[in-house]
């Protein structure tokens, strides 16, 4: 059987704030400079999210985009849209919210999601210049 990878693309908006509350404001400063404003900064996210399998006989289909995109929405993009992950996102609590850390806090919810077929990577754009892929490793 084929093995075919789809994608569909979301957008949403969020704030952070990049903050290591183990460090002193001044090392929070250097390392993260903007990105550690205390009264927080957003973007404007898109999410590309790729799941790859078997083409389905019956229907043709991988997995259906909107039914993809379904999933995408309710567990993650109306979980964080318009929302700070330093304060208001419950996946992210505990955890430095720079765009490495939320794309594989992304993956934990969604991969479960998917089956039968299976999230082969997420890639999450922070700025049109700045993006981080995840391939679950």
């Amino acid at each position: 059987m084929a093995q075919v990878t789809v994608t569909r693309r979301l957008q949403f908006n969020a704030a952070h704030r990049v903050h290591n509350p183990a460090l002193s404001d001044e090392e929070n400063r250097r390392l993260f400079g903007k990105c550690n404003h205390p009264n927080w900064h957003g973007h404007n996210y898109t999410l590309d999210v790729s799941v790859a399998g078997d083409i389905d006989p019956r229907t043709g289909y991988v997995l259906d985009l909107g039914h993809l995109k379904r999933i995408v929405e309710t567990h993650v993009i109306d979980r964080v849209d318009h929302r700070n992950f330093n304060l208001d996102v419950d996946f992210m609590q505990g955890t430095i919210p720079t765009s490495e850390n939320i794309v594989v806090a992304f993956w934990r919810v969604i991969a479960p999601l998917v089956a039968p077929a299976r999230l082969t990577r997420l890639v999450l754009w922070e700025t049109p210049n700045n993006y981080v892929e995840y391939e679950g490793r």
